[in-house]
């Protein structure tokens, strides 16, 4: 279960950081509470003085549109304001690549009367002389917009044409991304390299679809190749060489020789992994799991992690942490603690299994495996770049000093390992807002 939410500690300020100089006021109107809280944690962490009010002190303002801006702020005084209003992509934007964007882009303009206009907002109105816009892909804009991880794979399966021209979507930074891309403002701000996936962007929000990936989804070979790589073990490579040899269903597939025992597990209980495990018998396995350890090594901690530590109501599967508050019983515990599984039919069978000892965490590293395993994906990948922005490499066994490679190249990490014995110490030491398991959603 997850931990009962403790009091957040006081989070420290680098007067040099990122923000330095910068005296904010925030229009918390629209914004969601607890994000709020973490831009503003995020901000004085990184050099920023954050106003309770608005005054001739503020160097910036950040609201989410203009109506918001002029429903907080006398217009008369935000035409005599000297400092920039901006849009929260900006610092949205600005936190995930971790350095200050340019503003221009993000600025919340006033126009003599009032009305708040932006630039982007204008060049989008249906009305404006260009005529450029129809009406009826304005209407689409506030459609919002998902991509899964699935359909970028479909996408990125066409493997008989050139990459180049291929171009796929990128799941990292369309699905991974928190916030949802409701409209044209939000496509905007993505960074130019990524032409191809604006372009895609730009084509659901214009047409409420995208046509590459509607050709792909009656596609017979994605269809097939999709289906195969549904089954445990069998990777994107893998499931390609078995349409090649001719095969076109699960059937096809269990009559092959040439799968791995794993493969063939997986075929087994195909429907069976499929299948989401509901949360309460996730806590009743985590409460035996917990009752077994403990007849093999008395002491030890056993944590079902992933989804089911960050409070959903089912998981795909279960992730299971473990260690010893001694440091040392922890080595040889695993292949025991699997023993009594299977004497009990708790576990029925192997799809991979290492007798390692280092599968089992030793107390000294546990708060970075708790982390890890806890996830999601997302924050992992945000703690991992905070980390590189302060010369560090983290991953699921420590905080290690980064050594520099050739040529400017992302180097190895070092053998030092930071001692930090809890997970808050981790987020503190990272400069990173705490965030309880079950705010790690993200």
């Amino acid at each position: 279960m997850a931990p009962k939410t403790k009091p957040a500690t006081k989070e420290q300020s680098d007067p040099h950081g990122m923000f330095e100089g910068m005296l904010v006021f925030f229009v918390s109107k629209g914004v969601q509470a607890r994000r709020l809280q973490i831009w503003k944690q995020r901000m004085v962490q990184m050099g920023a003085v954050i106003e309770d009010r608005f005054s001739k002190r503020v160097t910036h303002v950040f609201a989410i549109d203009s109506q918001t801006l002029l429903h907080e702020l006398d217009t008369h005084r935000l035409l005599r304001f000297k400092g920039r209003v901006l849009r929260y992509q900006w610092l949205e934007e600005s936190l995930k690549l971790g350095e200050k964007l340019s503003e221009d882009l993000y600025v919340l303009n006033l126009d003599p009367q009032g009305e708040g206009i932006n630039e982007l907002d204008k060049s989008l109105d249906p009305k404006s002389t260009d005529g450029s816009i129809s009406s009826e892909p304005q209407k689409l804009q506030n459609k919002k917009i998902k991509s899964s991880s699935k359909d970028t794979e479909i996408v990125n399966l066409d493997s008989n044409k050139d990459r180049k021209e291929n171009a796929p979507l990128s799941s990292t930074s369309t699905t991974s991304s928190h916030s949802e891309i409701e409209n044209l403002n939000n496509a905007d701000r993505r960074p130019q390299h990524l032409d191809a996936e604006n372009e895609a962007i730009q084509e659901i929000i214009t047409t409420g679809k995208l046509s590459k990936l509607e050709h792909f989804e009656i596609d017979e070979k994605v269809q097939t190749i999709s289906l195969f790589g549904e089954v445990w073990g069998v990777g994107p490579a893998t499931a390609l060489k078995l349409y090649d040899k001719g095969h076109r269903t699960l059937d096809d597939l269990r009559n092959d020789d040439s799968l791995t025992n794993a493969q063939k597990l997986g075929l087994k209980y195909f429907d069976d992994i499929r299948q989401r495990v509901p949360r309460h018998e996730v806590q009743e396995m985590e409460q035996i799991l917990q009752k077994v350890g403990e007849d093999v090594l008395p002491g030890v901690i056993i944590i079902c992690g992933g989804s089911y530590r960050r409070g959903k109501a089912t998981c795909g599967d279960i992730d299971i942490i473990i260690t010893h508050p001694d440091g040392t019983s922890h080595k040889g515990f695993l292949p025991k603690f699997v023993k009594c599984l299977k004497d009990m039919n708790f576990l029925r069978e192997d799809l991979i299994f290492s007798t390692h000892s280092e599968e089992v965490y030793p107390r000294d590293i546990y708060a970075f495996g708790l982390v890890a395993w806890t996830g999601n994906d997302v924050l992992n990948r945000r703690l991992r770049l905070q980390a590189e922005s302060k010369g560090f490499r983290l991953d699921d066994t420590g905080l290690f000093p980064a050594i520099q490679g050739s040529g400017g190249k992302r180097g190895t990490k070092g053998t030092a390992n930071m001692k930090l014995y809890t997970e808050r110490e981790v987020f503190d030491f990272l400069g990173f807002p705490w965030l309880e398991p079950h705010e790690r959603n993200l």
